[in-house]
C-alpha cells in the first residue's frame, strides 16, 4: 500500500504485523488436509492524515465472501441485538408500510426479519450466495446477491429504491473501496433518511489487546476520527454515536445527509476529543506478546499435568489467535461450534477438527479455551451442564481468566 485508501495520503506508517496467515474463515474439508494452504501477509498501517488503521495488502473480496460460513442467526445474542435496534427504530423513526429498510451485508435475515414482522418493506444485499439463499428460502427476505458499492446504488436508484433506514453492521471493515461504499450509501439514502452503522472500535481493540479482531476480511479498523473525516467527504455526518459492548467493543453510528440542521451531538464531539488525547499512546505489540506468553504457558502446563483441552468457537477470531500463537492439535484436541455449516470441517492453519457442542458433554474435557469470548455470557449459559460436571473455561480476552 502506497497511500491511504480513504484519503489518499502517502503519510502511512507501519503499525502492527501478524506475518503470513491463512484466511481465517477458509475452513478445510478432510480431503484438503494434505494440500498446502495459501497464506497472505497480515500487516497493519496507520494513516497520519485521517487516522485510519488499515491492512497493507488485501485479498480480493470474491475469495473471501462469495461462499461464506458465518450465519448470524446461530448467535442468540446477535439475534436479540438485532431485534432491539429494529424495534427501537420503528418507534423513533415512525416507520410504516410506506418505508423501506435496506441492510448491506444482510446475512441470513437475522435483522431484517424484525422489520418484516412489523409489515415494513425490506431489502437485503448479501454477496454470499449460500447465505442469501437461506435468507430468501427460510425467512422470505428479498435479497440482492451482489457486492454493495456505487454501481449497485445507481441501479437501485434507477429502480426507484430509496431507503429510510440503511443498516450496515460489521461490513464497512470488509470493503476495500471504502469511498465507493460510503458514496453508495449517500446515493440510496432519502434526504431525511438515516444510516445506522456498527463497526468494531479500534480504540477498544488497541487498549484491550484484542488482536484477534485482525484478519484478512477486516481491511479497516475504525476510530470516530477516521469515520468522521470519511463521511464528511461524501456529504454525510455522524449525528450521534453509541459505544456498545458487542464484539469486544463497537461503535453504533447514526449517520444522515449533511444539512444546515444536521449537528453533531456531544456523544460524537466527546469521542473525537478523547481520541485526540489517546492517539500518541496507542500500542498493541506489548499487550499481545504478554498474552501470548501467559496463555501458551498456561495451556502447556495443563497438558503436562495430563489435562484434556478443547476449544469453543470455530471463528475468525479463533483462527487468528491459534495461528499467531502457534496453538495446534498438540494442545487443542478439537473445537466445537453451533454452526452446522462448520461442523465436520477443520480450522485453517492448525487443522483442528470442528465438532458440535454436544461433544463437550459427551467427552467432558477438563478445559475449554473460549475462542468466541465476545459471546462469553451466552456460551457459558449454554454450557451449564458441562460446567456443573466440573468443566472449566479459559477466557483469553480482554483479559485472561478461568471460570
Amino acid at each position: 500500500m502506497k497511500a491511504c485508501r480513504a484519503c489518499g495520503s502517502a503519510q502511512v506508517n507501519s503499525f502492527f504485523s501478524l506475518g503470513n496467515m491463512p484466511l481465517a474463515n477458509a475452513l478445510l474439508a478432510h480431503p484438503q488436509l494434505d494440500m498446502e494452504e495459501p497464506r497472505y501477509p497480515l500487516d497493519l498501517s496507520f494513516c497520519q492524515e485521517c487516522y485510519l488503521i488499515q491492512l497493507d495488502q488485501i485479498v480480493a473480496p470474491e475469495k473471501l465472501f462469495s461462499e461464506y460460513l458465518y450465519f448470524s442467526s446461530f448467535s442468540t445474542d446477535m439475534v436479540h441485538h438485532a431485534c432491539a435496534i429494529a424495534n427501537r427504530l420503528v418507534i423513533e423513526r415512525n416507520l410504516t408500510s410506506d418505508s423501506l429498510i435496506v441492510e448491506i451485508a444482510s446475512n441470513d435475515g437475522y435483522l431484517l426479519q424484525w422489520y418484516q414482522k412489523s409489515d415494513i418493506p425490506v431489502l437485503g444485499i448479501e454477496p454470499a450466495q449460500n447465505i442469501a439463499k437461506v435468507a430468501q428460502d427460510e425467512k422470505n427476505i428479498p435479497t440482492r446477491v451482489e457486492f454493495f458499492g456505487v454501481d449497485l446504488a445507481q441501479k437501485l436508484n434507477r429502480e426507484g429504491k430509496q431507503a429510510d433506514i440503511i443498516h450496515a453492521n460489521n461490513v464497512m471493515a470488509h470493503v476495500p473501496d471504502i469511498n465507493g461504499f460510503v458514496q453508495g450509501i449517500r446515493l440510496i439514502l432519502k434526504p431525511e433518511g438515516m444510516a445506522v452503522i456498527e463497526v468494531p472500535y479500534a480504540v477498544d481493540m488497541i487498549e484491550r489487546g484484542e488482536f484477534d479482531t485482525i484478519y484478512h476480511e477486516h481491511v479497516y479498523y475504525f476510530s470516530v476520527t477516521a469515520l468522521d473525516k470519511l463521511f464528511k467527504k461524501h456529504d454525510l455526518i455522524i449525528k450521534q454515536v453509541e459505544r456498545i459492548s458487542i464484539h469486544g467493543g463497537s461503535l453504533r453510528l447514526f449517520v444522515t445527509p449533511i444539512t444546515s440542521a444536521a449537528q453533531q451531538e456531544d456523544s460524537v464531539l466527546n469521542l473525537l476529543d478523547s481520541e485526540k488525547q489517546m492517539r500518541q499512546q496507542w500500542q498493541l505489540d506489548l499487550k499481545v506478546k504478554q498474552l501470548q506468553v501467559e496463555l501458551v504457558s498456561k495451556l502447556r502446563d495443563l497438558k503436562k499435568a495430563g489435562k484434556t483441552i478443547a476449544a469453543y468457537g470455530a471463528s475468525a477470531k479463533g483462527s487468528t489467535l491459534l495461528n499467531y500463537f502457534g496453538i495446534g492439535r498438540e494442545i487443542i484436541e478439537y473445537v466445537v461450534d453451533r454452526s452446522i455449516y462448520k461442523q465436520g470441517k477443520y480450522m485453517p492453519g492448525v487443522l483442528i477438527p470442528i465438532l458440535p457442542p454436544s461433544a463437550l458433554s459427551e467427552r467432558q474435557p477438563d478445559y475449554v479455551l473460549l475462542l468466541t469470548w465476545n459471546f462469553a455470557a451466552e456460551i457459558l449459559a449454554q454450557q451449564s451442564e458441562y460446567r456443573t460436571r466440573g468443566g472449566r473455561f479459559i477466557v483469553p480476552l480482554p483479559q485472561l481468566y478461568e471460570v
